[in-house]
């Protein structure tokens, strides 16, 4: 006998025509600059191939990963996908045969792709990535030019972009990212000056398209955009572009009951019920992406009531008031992310509660969740 499985108890809902919405918004704001989505560490936990097919049917160009896996996977969608981050030598032969996009963080880097590429006879795209101030990764900025232009000599390698990364650029006006933005255009111009001309430059990312649209602008051409794709962006900053979130994270009540007054609720014993309260558990927890830092603090929502969270969340389970909702029952679907009207609940708002940024709220929601695209 086939056995059929039932539901997932907890779902995130991923919008594919809000995130098409989206991307033609951002495409629009940075025009003519041309737009890299950035799909890192699975699309940010959302799926990576689901959202890139979405992508590749309202005009994106190419596509930014962080690692082999993840350049390999979209390879097969036949647009540009470039690794942003480094790699290292023994990934080098897949990449060099998929024609993936490297990056040159050093000069050794460039001497390694260059071998690889003269053992399979083949013509590597490259980016080189300067290190203006992040301090992770990169080329030194006082010693880029030299680097570059040893890296154009290397007969197998074509350099077709030069970018940075900003530490920053959440902060609108911030003087740090501006001389980053300068010691980099003092590259380009010295660059020019000992006539290397690289097609593509690029700083913005999602944060400093909305806080220094100017990196949007010649001589830029290029910006890489991530979380923006999902309608979310940091606490801070400030938020130009009109984008709407895409994703909801939902799960269903599990029990129903009226409990006394004094009752403990949850590990820790940190509520106790001042009176007799009507109390629902959903099935999820922690493990499934809700924040420890929800506990006695966030709230639900189920059939559009917010229902406060009851105690310190569990891993697979979270406790709620039903007060409010006297005719909820077994089975009823609660929302933990996402819902209309002034009670929504966003990602920006656990990031918050956290103390944290919306790209960990969204990395953590847990692999045992089904994605789902409406």
């Amino acid at each position: 006998m086939q056995i059929i499985p039932p539901p997932r108890r907890v779902w995130v809902e991923v919008n594919l025509t809000t995130l098409r919405a989206n991307y033609r918004k951002i495409a629009t704001a940075v025009a003519p600059a041309r737009v890299m989505a950035v799909l890192k560490a699975n699309a940010y936990g959302l799926g990576a191939e689901p959202i890139a097919r979405a992508l590749v049917h309202t005009g994106v160009e190419r596509f930014g990963v962080a690692e082999p896996y993840e350049a390999l996977a979209l390879a097969p969608l036949g647009l540009p996908v470039q690794i942003l981050g480094s790699v290292l030598p023994e990934e080098l032969p897949a990449l060099v045969a998929a024609g993936i996009i490297l990056p040159v963080t050093d000069l050794a880097t460039a001497h390694a792709i260059q071998a690889e590429a003269e053992q399979q006879s083949r013509r590597v795209t490259v980016h080189c990535k300067i290190d203006t101030g992040m301090g992770r990764l990169g080329i030194l900025i006082a010693e880029a030019r030299d680097v570059i232009r040893q890296t154009v000599r290397l007969p197998n390698l074509d350099v077709e972009g030069i970018y940075s990364h900003f530490p920053v650029a959440y902060r609108a006006g911030e003087a740090y990212t501006q001389q980053q933005i300068e010691r980099f255009l003092e590259l380009l111009n010295d660059l020019t000056a000992a006539g290397i001309a690289i097609p593509l430059r690029h700083m913005a990312n999602s944060d400093a398209i909305n806080n220094f649209p100017h990196t949007a602008r010649s001589p830029f051409n290029l910006v890489r955009t991530g979380i923006n794709l999902h309608g979310s962006f940091d606490t801070e900053g400030r938020r130009v572009l009109n984008l709407e979130p895409v994703l909801a994270l939902k799960t269903r009540l599990t029990a129903v009951r009226r409990l006394p007054a004094g009752t403990a609720i949850g590990y820790g014993l940190t509520h106790r019920l001042p009176r007799e309260t009507a109390v629902g558990t959903i099935s999820a927890g922690y493990a499934d992406g809700l924040p420890l830092a929800l506990s006695n603090r966030g709230y639900v929502l189920i059939r559009g009531i917010p229902c406060p969270i009851l105690g310190r969340i569990s891993m697979d389970y979270t406790t709620v008031a039903l007060d409010q909702l006297p005719e909820a029952t077994v089975g009823d679907e609660a929302i933990c992310l996402g819902g209309e009207g002034p009670h929504g609940i966003t990602v920006e708002d656990w990031a918050n509660l956290k103390g944290t940024h919306p790209y960990e709220i969204i990395c953590a929601i847990g692999t045992r969740v089904e994605r789902r695209y409406l």
